[in-house]
Parts: structure tokens; C-alpha cells; sequence
């Protein structure tokens, strides 16, 4: 497992951002883990997390000038990764939506630096169901931009839908119906590398690896 995997999943263990036991998804699915990016909720958590983003996005070696930030969670997201790049040398535009577009003042969705002829990377947590970034996407070509890839926190590598054929989670569902490719700082995948080398977290590398029997792909 790469350094920033390692380091993003125990900043997230450390701020309760990915937490075990028993939690009932928006699915109906009874799933051993959850993850919250808004647990990520200082300066200093927020820091370290962009810095994880920043190194799987230079590793993936995409080709971007703009990042953009889907609300609500991507706006901090997105915003912190901007940073994390100035702090290295690469001072980037960045562009988020409203999640109602404003009629008064200088109205419109978008907020930020313009779309129009920059290729763009979308900031987000996680992908679920792919409404989300389905509208950032739109957003950005309404603009004028050109989508380059998608970055999340975490890709649960978890099947959409278990009755379809072939199984495909959402974020690889995503990536195949737009032709870009999503960036995961760490998946289920690393999840389960990560707790059975850690003795605090050896107890639930068994549900967690279940659970990936049962729901897991890619």
C-alpha cells in the first residue's frame, strides 16, 4: 500500500471520519464501516487529508487546471486541495456550485473561476449513487469545461446493484459511462490491507472481508 493510503486511512481512523460497528446505509445495507469526510473538521485534519488527495492525484498523473468542488462536501474538499497545491508550488483556480442556482447579484450555479476551456478535476468524498457528480459533470460542460477526472476520499468498491450483470460499483460506473477516470486516495480494498496489519483494528478485518464477499467488486 502507498504512504498516502496509509496516512489517509489512519487520519481518518484518528478523527472518526471512518468508524466501525453496525451502520444501516441509504441502500438498506447493514455495512461493518462508515465513512464521514465532515469529521475532517479542523485545519489541521483538513491539511493532512488535502495533502493525501494531492499525492493520489499526482500518482494517477491526470492532466488538470481547475479543480471544482460539488456541494456540499466537495466545497471544503476541493478548497483544501487547492491549498495543499499552493503550498507546493501550483496556485490552481478553483469553481464550485450552489445547490440552487441565485437569481440576484450575479447570479447563476457556480461560484469561482470560470470552466470555460480549462480541464477539470471534480473533488469529492465519496461516490454513492452517482447523482452528485452526474450534475457536476453537466454543470461543467454547460460551462464551457472539460471534465478530466473525479478524486474521492474513498472508493467502498461496493456493487450498486447485486442483481445486475456485470457487477459494477458506482464508481466505476461512473468512469465508464463518462470516459474519465476516478481516483480513490484509498478503497475497501485498502481498507482491509490496513486493518489486518493494525492490532486496534485486526477484530473487524473478518466483517469487514465478509462484507466484501458479499458486495464488493472491482
Amino acid at each position: 500500500m502507498t504512504d498516502h493510503r496509509t496516512r489517509f486511512l489512519q487520519l481518518a481512523v484518528a478523527a472518526e471520519a471512518l468508524r466501525f460497528g453496525e451502520f444501516t446505509l441509504k441502500s438498506g445495507r447493514i455495512s461493518p464501516y462508515f465513512f464521514n469526510a465532515g469529521r475532517f473538521d479542523s485545519g489541521t485534519a483538513l491539511a493532512g487529508l488535502a495533502d493525501c488527495y494531492a499525492e493520489a492525484v499526482d500518482t494517477a498523473g491526470v492532466d488538470f487546471d481547475l479543480l471544482f468542488g460539488p456541494a456540499y462536501k466537495g466545497i471544503p474538499l476541493a478548497t483544501a486541495l487547492a491549498c495543499a497545491y499552493a503550498r507546493r508550488g501550483r496556485d490552481l483556480p478553483l469553481a464550485f456550485n450552489r445547490k440552487e442556482a441565485k437569481a440576484h447579484g450575479e447570479g447563476g450555479a457556480l461560484i469561482g473561476a470560470p470552466l470555460a476551456g480549462r480541464r477539470v478535476l471534480v473533488v469529492d468524498d465519496v461516490i454513492t449513487a452517482g447523482t452528485a457528480i452526474r450534475e457536476a459533470l453537466r454543470l461543467i460542460a454547460d460551462g464551457g469545461g472539460q471534465a478530466a477526472g473525479i478524486v474521492i476520499a474513498l472508493d467502498r468498491q461496493e456493487v450498486v446493484d447485486a442483481s445486475a450483470l456485470p457487477r459494477r460499483s458506482a464508481a466505476r460506473a461512473v468512469a465508464e459511462q463518462h470516459g474519465i477516470p476516478v481516483i480513490a486516495v484509498a478503497t475497501l480494498g485498502d481498507l482491509l490491507a490496513f486493518a489486518a496489519e493494525n492490532a486496534t483494528l485486526s477484530s473487524e478485518h473478518g466483517r469487514l472481508r465478509d462484507y466484501r464477499a458479499r458486495y464488493g467488486c472491482d
